[in-house]
């Protein structure tokens, strides 16, 4: 039964044209057994790499058109993901959105079950996919999870899910006057708190080549995600440090204690341990006020809206197939 939806999928792309060459013939398949119809817009995040002919070169009938939105400096993923969104909602506005890898790591047979959960739902809530299984090595993997118990600490909410998504026609007008969308998209979602639901998938193999992601970029992203929740962190950081301030003037209380009521202090002792604590008691208090302008200077700093801004970075839409 053919799925009724008007349909937008958004690639990201930095000079992952072979592999894209590769996916778009297995997304036809997968949109045409669905009965799926669709546009497709791929953002070129600056690429140093022409778009290749053999690109269009396949007959399509379920991808009715390509277009290239390109960019005029490389922004990174996230970036590029919020451009697209911005483009989309500003000129095609009763359309949802699959947000997905142009590489291959996001499976295509996966989009139709988005699009069947985002009806499910009545296209009110955003459908992540979950990852169940990772493709990447062990050291890869060590890392990522690392990355997820700091996330979690810092912020209280666990990290489960990437780019691979679908958005409905109204939680795109609301997700692109976020301006936290311009950090990080997944983010973005739990921070303006739009309605979302999650199906597990099973990561793929890349098509062809190499991630472009080093570690140093790997870093940035997940740094990018932990700053959308800046305040929160920095409040729950603020809390651990008040209960360090307690249990430290509680050491001196201690130390005044043993010196004055009891036999048990050694002579000098209780001068050295009060003025260590009186000085780790006053660098405590100025993590604290530090913290406390920085948060308030946050809420107060001019941020980019994605839907206002996103036209300066374009460079220009260019359609190749339809």
């Amino acid at each position: 039964m053919p799925l009724n939806i008007q349909l937008m999928i958004l690639m990201p792309v930095y000079n992952d044209w072979q592999a894209l060459t590769l996916l778009i013939p297995i997304l036809e398949l997968e949109l045409k057994s669905a009965g799926l119809r669709t546009g497709l817009l791929l953002v070129d995040d600056g690429s140093t790499v022409k778009v290749p002919q053999s690109l269009t070169q396949t007959a399509l009938q379920s991808i009715t058109s390509i277009d290239v939105l390109t960019l005029r400096r490389n922004l990174g993923h996230q970036r590029a993901i919020a451009v697209g969104l911005s483009y989309i909602e500003a000129n095609y506005p009763n359309y949802s959105v699959v947000i997905m890898d142009a590489d291959g790591e996001d499976c295509p047979k996966d989009v139709p079950r988005l699009v069947r959960e985002c009806l499910a739902h009545d296209n009110e809530k955003i459908v992540f996919a979950a990852r169940t299984r990772r493709s990447e090595g062990l050291l890869f993997t060590f890392f990522y999870h690392l990355y997820r118990i700091i996330h979690l600490l810092l912020t209280g909410i666990p990290v489960r899910v990437g780019n691979f998504s679908i958005v409905p026609k109204d939680a795109l007008k609301r997700l692109v006057a976020v301006s936290e969308l311009w950090n990080h998209y997944a983010a973005a979602v739990h921070k303006a708190k739009l309605p979302m639901v999650l199906i597990p998938t099973e990561r793929s193999e890349r098509l062809q080549g190499s991630p472009h992601m080093d570690l140093v970029s790997l870093v940035v992203h997940g740094l990018s995600a932990m700053a959308v929740f800046g305040d929160r962190i920095g409040v729950r950081l603020l809390i651990v440090v008040s209960i360090s301030m307690v249990l430290t003037f509680g050491g001196m209380v201690s130390v005044a204690t043993i010196r004055l009521a009891t036999n048990l202090a050694i002579p000098g002792w209780a001068t050295y341990v009060s003025g260590l604590l009186l000085v780790i008691l006053m660098q405590m208090l100025l993590v604290i006020l530090v913290f406390v302008f920085v948060i308030l200077a946050a809420r107060n700093s001019v941020n980019v809206i994605p839907s206002r801004d996103y036209a300066q970075i374009m460079g220009g839409v260019k359609r190749i197939y339809g």
